[in-house]
């Protein structure tokens, strides 16, 4: 019984993780191509955008957090994921006000601190196989939060690359549902 159980738990958190991070990938592609469209200019529609991303990402990590309850590892992770992205939305929406270097800075300290939870969270769960894509975006996230933040001091700084930030995020996503199908399928 505990056997079935346990073989439960492990095939539904990589099933429940694959639609996850399907979804995320389908608003990272869309969220993108709508950002790219105001880029060059930060307005009431794009400030929106921005603030929506995290937002979102939260509301993921919520989804993740319930369905990593048999699987308590990263869970604790999760919560640290949730609070900096609901910081972010808040700190963006000030931000905003500001001017895209004041964007930039925030988005460029949460790409860093959010790339380490994702980093921490893939090493965790690699057993559960399509993680390696969570580990690398993780750590491309890092390096990418401190481009933006570098960033903000030029003169003609603007969003677009945050929009490409996203759109390669969601292809990691991606990358991961595949993977995560094959595990899926092995279990």
């Amino acid at each position: 019984m505990d056997t079935v159980v346990a073989t439960a738990a492990r095939t539904s958190v990589p099933a429940t993780l694959r639609k996850l991070y399907l979804s995320r990938f389908a608003f990272a592609a869309a969220w993108a191509a709508l950002l790219f469209t105001t880029a060059g200019a930060l307005t009431t529609w794009s400030a929106a955008l921005l603030v929506a991303y995290p937002l979102f990402d939260v509301a993921c990590a919520v989804i993740d957090v319930r369905s990593a309850r048999a699987n308590d590892g990263p869970v604790r992770h999760l919560y640290a994921n949730i609070a900096l992205s609901t910081l972010t939305g808040a700190a963006l929406a000030a931000a905003a006000a500001s001017g895209i270097p004041a964007v930039l800075r925030v988005w460029g300290a949460w790409a860093v601190t959010a790339g380490l939870v994702q980093l921490l969270v893939g090493a965790t769960r690699r057993r559960l196989g399509g993680q390696w894509a969570m580990i690398a975006s993780g750590a491309l996230s890092v390096l990418a939060g401190a481009s933006f933040y570098a960033q903000a001091g030029a003169p003609d700084a603007s969003l677009d690359s945050l929009a490409g930030y996203a759109l390669l995020g969601g292809i990691f996503f991606l990358v991961s549902t595949l993977r995560l199908g094959r595990a899926v399928k092995d279990a």
